[in-house]
């Protein structure tokens, strides 16, 4: 193509829709491939993955009981699947609900790609140094919201499940629960913690473009820590455990922005301080060189 085979800067506003455009096909083809596969494995996709919290060999029951037996606690930390029955309501149910787990399937996978090609659309337009100090970005984006979408589907789905299934207002109302509303919540938690998990790259770029500071963060500490509590406490079981496993990792990434805020507003101090020193080489050099009356 012959727009791939000129200079980035060379190219004309049209020129970079098109290349935008070509990234793009390429993300969505991705996605696509990804969930043509998935969607031919719904053995996989349902059995193991998202009826997985509410099958009692699940990885996290088995691993909290495990570990209450270590502690010597007995099984006070056990975590028992819940038990309901999933219904299907609508006639086209399980169907639209097999291609968008598929899509999202499809998406989390191919997430590091996806990054990748949107790194190779604004790397060009980035000075060397920019570059430089973005090293390594696609890889620790990609970690975080993988980290973030298994701690979602690990940690905060089985404790959300055992806590809303078991939730009653009256003995009256029983629990059958509707296949789209189930398949929706793990979805969200899903995808909602693989996208916290991205805070701190998204204090990295907003760090870069001055909106936000260490100091502020700092400033901010306890505010933070209060609304980490509050989303935990609405996420998790009203029990001081679940709402303590989910709150210290969202701290600790709240902790870890604030040096990754700190590390960009140094390189930035250095950087104008190079700026500085490189501007007062020059005006003098300029004064000497004007002739004299």
């Amino acid at each position: 193509m012959a727009i791939s085979q000129k200079s980035k800067d060379d190219l004309s506003f049209i020129e970079h829709l098109e290349e935008l455009r070509w990234h793009l096909m390429r993300s969505v083809a991705a996605i696509g491939l990804v969930s043509v596969v998935v969607f031919l494995l719904p053995g996989v996709l349902f059995d193991k993955v998202i009826f997985g919290p509410k099958t009692e060999g699940f990885f996290t029951y088995t691993l909290f009981c495990r570990l209450s037996e270590m502690l010597g606690l007995g099984n006070s930390l056990c975590l028992k699947a819940p038990v309901f029955e999933v219904i299907n309501l609508e006639m086209a149910g399980q169907f639209l609900a097999h291609i968008k787990i598929s899509f999202i399937a499809g998406l989390v996978v191919t997430f590091p790609y996806i990054f990748w090609e949107i790194w190779r659309f604004v790397r060009p337009g980035l000075y060397q140094s920019e570059i430089n100090a973005m090293r390594g970005v696609v890889a620790i984006g990609s970690v975080l919201f993988l980290l973030g979408v298994l701690f979602g589907y690990y940690i905060i789905t089985p404790f959300s499940i055992s806590f809303l299934v078991a939730y009653s207002v009256s003995s009256a109302v029983g629990n059958n629960i509707a296949f789209a509303s189930y398949v929706d919540t793990i979805v969200a938690i899903v995808l909602a913690s693989g996208i916290m998990f991205e805070l701190p790259l998204v204090v990295f770029f907003l760090s870069k473009m001055g909106l936000i500071t260490p100091q502020d963060m700092r400033a901010y500490r306890r505010h933070a820590f209060v609304v980490i509590l509050v989303v935990a406490a609405v996420i998790t079981p009203p029990d001081v455990f679940s709402q303590i496993l989910v709150t210290i990792p969202v701290y600790l990434l709240y902790e870890l922005s604030i040096g990754v805020s700190a590390r960009v507003a140094r390189r930035l101090a250095q950087e104008e301080a190079e700026i500085e020193k490189r501007l007062s080489k020059v005006v003098p050099q300029k004064q000497t060189n004007e002739p004299q009356p």
